[in-house]
């Protein structure tokens, strides 16, 4: 099938936008349906099984290179700033000789600003499309990447929010640690895929960017080693956290333990005792004698002479 340098004007009923420059066109579509993909199969030399792929919420990050074109998926973060969950989203990108095709949801709002941007701003257009479509691959990976820093800091501050309580003895912070857990880990199994996504992007590229973008991709790959080794730096520092609030907590349950055993042991001869005399046989001081009050205040003393001497021996022994 022969590559068309523009597709058809699509209808307006279809989620499908375009912006061109030269000869470069570039399509993008938000919240994709079967008719778009239907769309892409008549205008374009995409695989059956690529426009499937778009159509799925489920693909890993992967790259699949073909005579004609490139075709490649790519996951970003989605934060929540109420709640603090991270999900994640992906995009679908074609990339040809004359054509580049973005198919995504519209979560990734630094992609849609970017094609409004070319849309609205020739300066922009002209910057981004005069070197070939894996130039402007480069662009979107680049403002992707670099959104990606506002959610890291959000984490990190959320880890400080946390530090400044893990090493409170009083504060309970178990749910919000497994949270802060939580969205780590959702981070890096977003990111370092991406990342070993774009490593292998830059030599599949070449063929489609006009002018050597080494440097700008050693950037792009310095912000993405970033990202990645702050989230590593942050698994580390929570791992730490929860290892002191398991101490922390080991050690209040231990403090509580120690007084109420103390206190069960300081009380057992007084249960001892009273046990003895609720014997219904004749003992010393029983029913048998007049001055129940004399015998009361003989046992209260008994129990605590003992008592007191085994408080005298903990302390001794510095159990408390």
């Amino acid at each position: 099938m022969a590559i068309t340098s523009k597709p058809e004007i699509q209808p307006e009923q279809l989620n499908i936008e375009t912006v061109a420059w030269g000869d470069l066109v570039w399509t993008n579509i938000i919240k994709p349906t079967n008719r778009e993909m239907e769309y892409l199969g008549k205008h374009f030399p995409f695989h059956p099984l690529d426009l499937d792929d778009c159509l799925s919420r489920k693909q890993r990050p992967k790259i699949d290179v073909y005579q004609d074109y490139l075709f490649f998926i790519f996951h970003f973060s989605v934060f929540n700033r109420e709640t603090r969950v991270s999900t994640h989203d992906q995009v679908a990108v074609f990339v040809g000789d004359n054509y580049l095709v973005t198919v995504h949801s519209g979560a990734l709002k630094t992609l849609v600003k970017f094609f409004r941007e070319c849309q609205i701003d020739e300066e922009a257009r002209k910057e981004s499309f005069s070197h070939g479509s894996g130039f402007l691959v480069y662009r979107i990976l680049d403002r992707a990447v670099d959104a990606y820093f506002p959610i890291l800091d959000k984490i990190l501050s959320w880890a400080e929010e946390v530090e400044d309580r893990a090493f409170d003895e009083n504060a309970e912070i178990a749910q919000e640690l497994a949270s802060l857990r939580r969205d780590v880990i959702t981070q890096r199994r977003i990111m370092f895929p991406s990342r070993n996504v774009i490593v292998e992007l830059e030599p599949k590229l070449k063929r489609f960017i006009k002018i050597d973008i080494s440097v700008y991709y050693g950037d792009l790959m310095d912000h993405a080693n970033k990202i990645c080794d702050t989230l590593d730096e942050a698994k580390e520092i929570i791992e730490v956290y929860k290892d002191t609030d398991y101490i922390l907590g080991t050690d209040r349950m231990n403090r509580v333990m120690r007084v109420l055993t103390i206190l069960s042991t300081i009380l057992l001869p007084f249960l001892i005792v009273s046990s003895i005399y609720g014997m219904n046989v004749i003992l010393p001081g029983g029913n048998d004698r007049t001055d129940s009050y004399i015998t009361f205040a003989i046992l209260i003393l008994i129990m605590s002479l003992i008592g007191i001497g085994m408080i005298f021996l903990f302390r001794r022994k510095r159990w408390i």
